[in-house]
């Protein structure tokens, strides 16, 4: 895609990270399964049901503006989401697969952090006062997923991970 002007970069990003939710909503169901701890299992879980309501954000955002996605694949999120799924084949099962999930969780939502960030500054420097409450919404709860992730790793996946290399 040609982008040329300040719009055509918000579509551009917005279909990004539509591409990048989208491919997420797919991945995180693996994510839950592949956990040990049972507080991963529901991060994971609980992510989705956030994902999904991001997904539904961005339909709003499209439809209030009469704006039209580019059919894009969001190269940054598969290889987020092909790394996870190395971590799922290549670690066994246990605390250390847990705290590179959480590792790699936190990839993602800092990935969705900057898209949102830029989206936001973008909405508001072109006056979209329907988008960028919705966008703002969606980067805060990203932000707190992040939180979320590193309370999970220093109150116990680290910890556990470091016992278990230790005891080998």
């Amino acid at each position: 895609m040609a982008v040329k002007t300040i719009e055509d970069l918000f579509i551009h990003e917005l279909s990004d990270i539509y591409s990048a939710e989208k491919q997420l909503t797919k991945a995180l169901p693996r994510l839950a399964r592949a956990a040990t701890a049972p507080e991963l299992k529901k991060a994971f879980e609980t992510h989705l049901e956030e994902t999904q309501g991001q997904v539904e954000r961005i339909d709003q955002i499209v439809e209030a503006l009469g704006i039209r996605l580019k059919r894009i694949k969001c190269a940054a999120m598969e290889g987020l989401v092909e790394e996870g799924k190395e971590v799922i084949e290549e670690v066994e099962a246990g605390a250390l697969r847990d705290a590179a999930l959480i590792g790699g969780a936190q990839k993602v939502e800092h990935y969705e952090i900057a898209s949102y960030g830029t989206l936001s500054a973008i909405a508001k420097q072109l006056g979209y006062q329907d988008a960028l409450p919705l966008l703002q919404a969606t980067l805060k709860e990203e932000k707190a997923t992040d939180e979320k992730l590193t309370m999970l790793a220093e109150q116990a996946g680290n910890q556990r991970a470091a016992e278990k290399s230790k005891a080998a």
